[in-house]
């Protein structure tokens, strides 16, 4: 069944049909695309186009399709060119030749982003649950170990002590970071089209403000050739998406360094990890380097749909067919990945000593020592030489931090005094650090509660979608 033809003499040769036919994915949004249908019949029968009793007999059946299609078998040999054509069709085998009347004023390109703004509002949601569950599950971990100190690097390399929890916590704002982005991603997708037409708006006087409260949009669009050309809301969807991996990946990268042999910070649970076909000692973190590689996919989503739209004129044109299949897929990638992060998250157990022995034995205290001096008067950059030298000799002579004695300290320079040496503790010189924002226990502790506050409100926010 095609929705068009009448200017064709012969149809299409069966190579272009199985090219162009989307079916095979865009199947996904036949319950956007039935309840969509539902709300134009009630459009209609507002427009005096319908009656009440045809507004009703369509909207039966559309919900009769929409159960039917659970079935996976609903759409075995299927042959329709797409999602739109098969509901028709499925739709005029139950009331006839009424099926022929729910097109009128409609448009398959608004119809398309309906369905797809639809599938994309559902799918925003959620990614936003998972988020919020994930960031539940950071603070959760992070109070299991409140005055566990791990070095902090850059570089790689041990640059200065923290604690687990502040460790955790950056992490707390990339993903809250994300969940705005999704926030504002949904918002751009919450826009209804309908009435827009093919590109030039409808030629029937559609009350489009009810239409938009009969579907649950906040607004509606406001130019009809931006409608049919529009896929911005897509590629808003897309980076959010992007991003969410990227966080994923980056923090997947420091989870399976710290649960190596080399590190042993942390343990992974068996339920997240994998052995070796060959080598039976192997405790493999599967899990997280799926999370990472799915995260280039993902990314590459977002620029398949940019590279399609980047050339296209206005308004609508038929490569914007190939949105569908990326944010299909960063959907099915990303919440994959965060529901797995989550899992992960929930099985790691920290071993305190290990990265605490790591800050003690390396020169994370450096800093410290040259804040000290540096408030008590020696000139920062001079306060910078006096430790440099205090760190080249100890590494010539194999000293850690803590093998210098308040006395040896004094005597290795005049700026230096005995209750200096307390700094070589790294907990000490973490005190310190009571700015917002810092890694003082007292301001992490803050932090903390403040992200409890804000998950809060976050979960306000989604109880209300």
């Amino acid at each position: 069944m095609k929705l068009w033809g009448g200017r064709f003499e012969t149809g299409p040769s069966a190579v272009f049909e199985e090219f162009s036919g989307s079916l095979h994915f865009d199947r996904k949004l036949v319950k956007a695309d039935i309840e969509g249908s539902q709300a134009f019949a009630r459009a209609l029968e507002r427009g005096g186009i319908l009656s009440s009793e045809e507004a009703t007999q369509l909207v039966q059946a559309f919900a009769e399709i929409s159960s039917e299609s659970e079935d996976p078998a609903a759409f075995d040999g299927a042959g329709d060119e797409d999602i739109h054509t098969f509901v028709i069709r499925r739709l005029k085998a139950k009331v006839g030749a009424l099926a022929d009347k729910i097109h009128t004023g409609r448009s398959r390109n608004e119809q398309v982003s309906l369905d797809i703004r639809l599938w994309l509002r559902a799918s925003s949601t959620a990614l936003l649950h998972s988020t919020a569950d994930l960031l539940a599950e950071l603070l959760t971990l992070a109070r299991k170990y409140p005055d566990a100190i791990i070095p902090g690097y850059t570089h790689l390399r041990r640059a200065q002590a923290v604690l687990w929890p502040h460790y955790l916590l950056a992490y707390f704002e990339m993903f809250s970071r994300d969940f705005e982005r999704l926030e504002q991603a949904r918002r751009r997708v919450n826009v209804l089209p309908l009435g827009s037409g093919a590109l030039a708006g409808s030629g029937f006087p559609f009350d489009r403000p009810a239409i938009a409260q009969d579907l649950r949009f906040d607004a509606i669009s406001r130019n009809s050739m931006d409608v049919s050309a529009d896929r911005d809301f897509a590629l808003d969807f897309l980076y959010a998406c992007s991003t969410v991996m990227l966080h994923l990946s980056r923090l997947a990268e420091d989870w399976i360094l710290y649960s190596s042999e080399e590190f042993g910070w942390i343990a992974l649970g068996d339920g997240v990890t994998s052995g070796s076909s060959l080598m039976p000692q192997k405790k493999n973190p599967d899990s997280l380097e799926l999370i990472r590689g799915k995260s280039g996919r993902v990314i590459g989503d977002l620029t398949s749909l940019f590279i399609t739209m980047k050339g296209l004129p206005m308004t609508y044109n038929r490569d914007m067919q190939e949105d569908k299949e990326p944010i299909f897929d960063a959907f099915h990638q990303t919440s994959g990945s965060l529901r797995m992060a989550k899992v992960v998250a929930e099985s790691i157990v920290l071993d305190p000593a290990k990265p605490a022995a790591a800050a003690d034995e390396s020169w994370v205290v450096a800093t410290d020592l040259a804040e000290e001096l540096a408030r008590r008067g020696v000139p920062f950059h001079k306060a910078h030489q006096l430790v440099g030298k205090l760190v080249l000799e100890s590494v010539k002579a194999g000293r850690r931090p803590a093998s210098w004695t308040p006395d040896q300290l004094a005597a290795f320079a005049p700026e230096f005094t005995l209750d200096m040496a307390k700094l070589f503790q790294p907990a000490e010189g973490m005190k310190t650090r009571t700015v917002p924002g810092g890694t003082a226990p007292s301001a992490v502790a803050a932090a903390l509660q403040e992200a409890e506050e804000r998950l809060a409100g976050m979960k306000e926010r989604l109880a209300d979608l």
